[in-house]
């Protein structure tokens, strides 16, 4: 296992965040490409293929971790941030959209958690990302955000972006707690994952909560999201639409409505 750089951070803002790491002579942190917000001058950046960790284990090592990102959905290259001066430097990474950044030191949860592919937000280099496939059928089929997770091992600390609100809990031995598949954020792998029927047509159907959802059983940690991505891009996407058709469907006036608007596209 390669060695972990233990880095200090300061996580700013409320909404939409954004995490400074503090890096010692070099110290590295790993993030997504494209990924970063700001770096001090003497932090080198580096992009690698496939995931950090595999890069001295020859060629196929390299392809095995480039193949677990291509799995997940993720870009097949990874950035490096190491501090090349004397001196401590910063790096900062920002959140993809408003919500909530999750520090995960992993020596304090087993040395390894499972989390929704597009989470992971950056590491301190040492941290292996991994794929995790989720063993039952139905998960597989039915799981909305794909069967495939990440997996991150480790002992260093590890940054997640929850969106909206985070809910963190500790289940207990047996304990099951129902949730939308989108709202997972991560979990201990001592964590049962399953994907349920609602067990209800008419709700299904109307109910607007989908066919499926997901059950957490415990014992473990889970870390959940109030605003996936997938249900802030749908809103987004369906407000845009209704106000395409307000000017153009929905209007009383219709065509006459949009000259005395001034649109005479």
């Amino acid at each position: 296992m390669p060695p972990m750089h233990d880095v200090d951070y300061t996580i700013h803002g409320s909404e939409m965040q954004f995490v400074e790491v503090e890096l010692d002579p070099n110290e590295a942190a790993i993030a997504e490409a494209g990924g970063m917000m700001h770096m001090e001058d003497g932090i080198a950046m580096e992009t690698i293929f496939g995931d950090g960790s595999q890069q001295q284990s020859g060629l196929l090592g390299m392809l095995t971790g480039a193949g677990k990102r291509l799995l997940t959905g993720e870009s097949l290259f990874m950035t490096v941030f190491a501090n090349r001066s004397a001196q401590k430097r910063r790096v900062a990474f920002g959140a993809p959209y408003p919500g909530k950044i999750i520090p995960v030191r992993l020596s304090d949860v087993g040395g390894e958690l499972i989390a929704q592919k597009d989470s992971f937000l950056c590491a301190a280099k040492g941290v292996s990302l991994g794929i995790a496939f989720q063993k039952r059928l139905g998960a597989g089929l039915f799981g909305g955000e794909g069967f495939i997770m990440q997996r991150l091992t480790g002992d260093g600390l590890a940054f997640l972006h929850a969106g909206g609100s985070i809910y963190e809990r500790l289940l207990t031995t047996g304990e099951t707690l129902r949730v939308d598949t989108g709202c997972i954020v991560a979990f201990q792998p001592s964590v049962d994952y399953d994907i349920q029927f609602v067990g209800n047509i008419k709700t299904a159907f109307f109910g607007g909560e989908g066919l499926f959802f997901a059950t957490l059983r415990g014992p473990g940690r889970i870390w959940l999201q109030s605003l996936p991505l997938s249900r802030l891009a749908g809103r987004v996407v369906a407000a845009a639409g209704s106000m395409g058709r307000g000017r153009e469907e929905g209007s009383i006036l219709g065509g006459l409505g949009r000259i005395l608007d001034g649109d005479n596209s």
